[in-house]
């Protein structure tokens, strides 16, 4: 049988939710305060998958304008009930400190292409949810519950209520039906029914270097739910020095032929500071059902970096370069922050070019005008030329290598407060708690009034970040700056303590115009090219 290499997807993937139909597979991942919401990729054999959809893609289903870094869509599942898929998601407009609000949606649609419903909201009592369509037609919503007065961990366990499709409501009693093992944090709740059993599958230890992924039984779906033989069916929480790390946050699907596969939550630290620059990603393991009843991971409950799987893998895509121009709208791969209108931070021209409407400071948590894809290698080249005339320095547009407000490095066309032209690079290098550019500057380069710029960035390892750029009609890089530490960009160092950050490292081009006049900046293309690296999952 054919292996393929974790993580099936590579880069900003978290919190994958699995589902077969018929010889579809798809997965649906968290897309946090990036719209639109959801990512969705589609597979027939587990090994090759492609993006095809974000279903959550206007106002009525989304507005995260406000949402802080790190919230917004959290950790969707995916389900089929035979006749249509379902989509749970959660928004949450708050998650630090001792509250969290947490507003909890349903979809539906009747093909995965969509029209998908506006939302009915069921509850805010807690996040991860999910629907469970068991074999009597009766419907079922799982989620973690939050109490804001339980300490140390406020996590009071995983609830279960039944949901009425034709109310579009939840009814009936609610009972907290487990409350996890002491390794704590149990969320991520998803329901299966085998032989008789209710298998209930949870999330625990954090999303951090303790995650883990716990298995109980009950033959009763109201409980009392017993414990897997061996508690964590996957973990790399004893085993620091394994490929695959942060492994959590699970979902099991069958195969046609009767196998068993799980996708899971995974991470890949660099350097010594072990920080993960691409972000939570999405890995498979190969599992299978013993005498006992009972799930258990093939070669588990520590991760395999290569599994079996029924197609051969072909990597060529995820290896050839990427040139983004814009004469049929923004492509797939590209998303922007938080609002529902795009029309109000950028446009496409017929041309190919892309014109970003200066909007708030790239630190906004509102509306900012910033497009941009995920970084999946740990070494790539990216570029883009830009048109910018700005007036004074409130006015800058350029190329980002972008986690959040508190980091991120950015090359920008702006300007003297005397109206001259400057390339400025500006960058947070991780100042939380107060959110400031790193100061001092380097030096300003003078630019000529008139004529594009292109603006270059080679990340290598993860570890090293070098801008370059050049006047329109040069075609020699000229570098700028000295050589970042682009490990800064990650979870680690997203501005929050373990178990806060959550995304990953993006790439693309913004505009801002803090002095509220909408200066437009014209953007050519967008190009990122992937460079084999030892790190990443090219062998050499």
């Amino acid at each position: 049988m054919p292996q393929v290499r974790n993580p099936i997807l590579p880069g900003f993937n978290p919190d994958p939710s699995i589902l077969r139909v018929g010889d579809d597979y798809y997965i649906a991942t968290s897309t946090f305060e990036w719209y639109p919401g959801v990512q969705i990729h589609h597979s027939k054999d587990l090994a090759n998958w492609k993006l095809i959809t974000r279903p959550l893609t206007r106002k009525a289903q989304l507005d995260m304008r406000g949402d802080p870094d790190s919230c917004g869509v959290w950790a969707p599942c995916l389900t089929h009930d035979g006749k249509k898929f379902w989509l749970v998601y959660t928004d949450v407009k708050r998650k630090d400190g001792s509250f969290k609000d947490t507003h909890n949606y349903i979809v539906s649609a009747p093909a995965i292409e969509g029209p998908w419903s506006d939302p009915v909201y069921a509850n805010s009592s807690g996040f991860d949810p999910s629907l469970f369509h068991d074999d009597d037609g009766r419907k079922w919503y799982v989620n973690m519950l939050w109490d804001h007065r339980r300490r140390p961990q406020l996590f009071e366990g995983i609830v279960l209520q039944e949901f009425d499709p034709k109310l579009g409501k939840l009814i009936g009693s609610r009972k907290n039906i487990f409350t996890g093992t002491e390794l704590a944090l149990v969320e991520g709740p998803l329901l299966y029914k085998r032989n008789g059993y209710y298998y209930l599958l949870t999330a625990e230890g954090g999303t951090g270097y303790d995650h883990a992924v716990t298995l109980a039984r009950s033959k009763n779906i109201w409980g009392p739910y017993e414990l897997h033989p061996q508690k964590y069916i996957i973990t790399s929480k004893d085993h620091p020095h394994n490929a695959l790390q942060r492994a959590g946050h699970g979902d099991i699907v069958d195969t046609p032929d009767g196998k068993t596969y799980i996708v899971h939550l995974t991470g890949r630290p660099v350097g010594q500071r072990r920080r993960c620059v691409l972000g939570r990603e999405t890995a498979i393991q190969e599992a299978y059902w013993a005498d006992d009843d009972w799930l258990y991971v093939k070669n588990g409950p520590v991760p395999s970096l290569f599994v079996d799987v029924p197609g051969t893998p072909d990597e060529s895509d995820y290896w050839s370069p990427k040139r983004y121009t814009f004469e049929s709208g923004l492509p797939l791969d590209l998303q922007w922050l938080r609002t529902p209108e795009p029309e109000r931070i950028s446009r496409t021209n017929k041309d190919g070019s892309l014109t970003l409407i200066g909007r708030e400071s790239i630190g906004s948590w509102f509306e900012q005008s910033l497009i941009a894809r995920r970084q999946q290698h740990f070494s790539f080249d990216a570029e883009t030329v830009i048109d910018f005339h700005p007036e004074d320095q409130r006015q800058y547009a350029g190329l980002t290598v972008y986690y959040c407000r508190y980091n991120f490095f950015y090359l920008t066309i702006t300007a003297h407060s005397d109206g001259k032209r400057e390339l400025l690079i500006l960058t947070s290098e991780a100042s939380f708690p107060h959110s400031n550019l790193n100061t001092p500057f380097a030096a300003p380069i003078p630019l000529p009034q008139e004529g594009k710029i292109r603006l270059h960035v080679a990340v290598r390892g993860g570890l090293k970040l070098q801008f370059s750029y050049a006047l329109e009609g040069e075609k020699e890089l000229k570098k700028v700056g000295p050589a970042y530490d682009a490990s800064i960009v990650s979870d680690e160092c997203g501005g929050h303590p373990e178990h806060g950050s959550f995304t990953g490292s993006f790439v693309g081009v913004g505009c801002s115009d803090l002095n509220g006049l909408e200066a437009e900046a014209r953007v050519d293309y967008l190009e990122y090219k992937p460079v084999k690296d030892v790190l990443d999952r090219y062998e050499v």
